[in-house]
């Protein structure tokens, strides 16, 4: 029989670098209301959202990727070139084919790196930490640069009054690379596609095509609370378990940016303790989808909630349905 080398692992993974890019142009709630019938202070009610952020027409998944990328290799302190792997979420990047990846890869000049999309919707950034995380201490790769980065407005129904108000753009980029202690606990992952109609575009892309009928996003708000409400508790305790964490070990929790009515129930059935701060991200920059985890660690960082270091508890959920979690250090 033959036996086939492999690359030797390395002990430890974590997140090196931490990134964003958030468009500069400001939507506030009572220009989304001149489309639907509803007010600044329904929307604040009901999702949190004081404001969002949408791309210009010149920007791209890619062109926010790529800033989001370059802020997090400047982090990090690595040069593109020293890139084995760039790993983009999202779901709205104008092409099928090629990647995202590809072009961001070529962009930045990380001539050496692989390059891949994946589409797993909110849930994209925690996805693409659990693989790059497997990747490293694996010895498959040395670092990896993963990116969530989405343009929503662009797939948005805009006279919807159930969804014109949630989604927005922008990017979070991170580097994963071999550390001296584990920096990424265990994955918590899963999927129920059972439920895929809860979050869809409709009609697919080729009957868009076809019919002239653009494709958009739909959402069923009360069957994706109800999921989230009653399971996204149960994923996150686990990652904890998982990773030999109680909720008294963290610094902060950072849920996917989805409605910040789901992340008062979470923060309640998990009884975190004062100390935790919580992401509260979506006030000002709306639901991102694959690039709503990294924008809300970002923006604690950025204020001085959380120092490098610190551990956090993420977790992403959205259109599959699926979901994803784990603790993390703090770049």
């Amino acid at each position: 029989m033959i036996t086939l080398n492999t690359t030797a692992p390395v002990a430890h993974a974590g997140l090196l670098g931490l990134g964003v890019f958030r468009p500069e142009r400001i939507v506030t709630n009572d220009e989304i209301c001149q489309k639907i019938d509803s007010n600044d202070e329904w929307i604040q009610e009901r999702s949190g959202i004081i404001e969002r952020r949408h791309a210009d027409a010149h920007e791209t998944v890619v062109t926010m990727a790529t800033a989001a990328a370059l802020a997090a290799l400047a982090d990090a302190g690595i040069s593109p070139e020293q890139l084995d792997m760039v790993m983009i979420a999202t779901v709205t990047h104008r092409y099928q084919t090629p990647s995202a990846a590809v072009e961001v890869a070529a962009a930045i000049g990380a001539v050496n790196a692989a390059a891949i999309d994946s589409s797993a919707a909110c849930a994209g950034f925690c996805y693409g930490l659990g693989i790059a995380d497997g990747m490293i201490r694996s010895g498959v790769a040395k670092y990896i640069l993963l990116i969530g980065a989405e343009k929503l407005s662009e797939i948005v129904n805009f006279e919807d009054r159930g969804t014109a108000f949630l989604f927005a753009d922008g990017a979070g980029a991170v580097i994963i690379g071999e550390t001296k202690v584990q920096g990424i606990g265990p994955t918590i992952w899963g999927a129920d596609g059972t439920q895929l109609d809860a979050i869809i575009m409709e009609p697919d892309v080729f009957t868009a095509e076809k019919t002239g009928n653009p494709s958009v996003l739909t959402m069923q708000g009360q069957q994706v609370f109800r999921w989230a409400v009653g399971q996204m508790g149960d994923a996150c305790t686990q990652a904890m378990t998982a990773a030999g964490v109680s909720v008294a070990d963290l610094a902060a929790f950072v849920p996917h940016q989805a409605n910040n009515r789901i992340t008062d129930a979470l923060v309640k059935q998990l009884n975190l303790p004062d100390h935790v701060a919580i992401a509260r991200d979506i006030q000002y920059s709306g639901n991102t989808s694959a690039a709503s985890v990294p924008l809300a660690l970002a923006r604690l960082r950025e204020n001085g909630e959380i120092k490098s270091g610190d551990l956090v508890l993420m977790v992403g959920f959205g259109a599959g349905l699926v979901h994803a979690a784990q603790v993390a250090l703090v770049p």
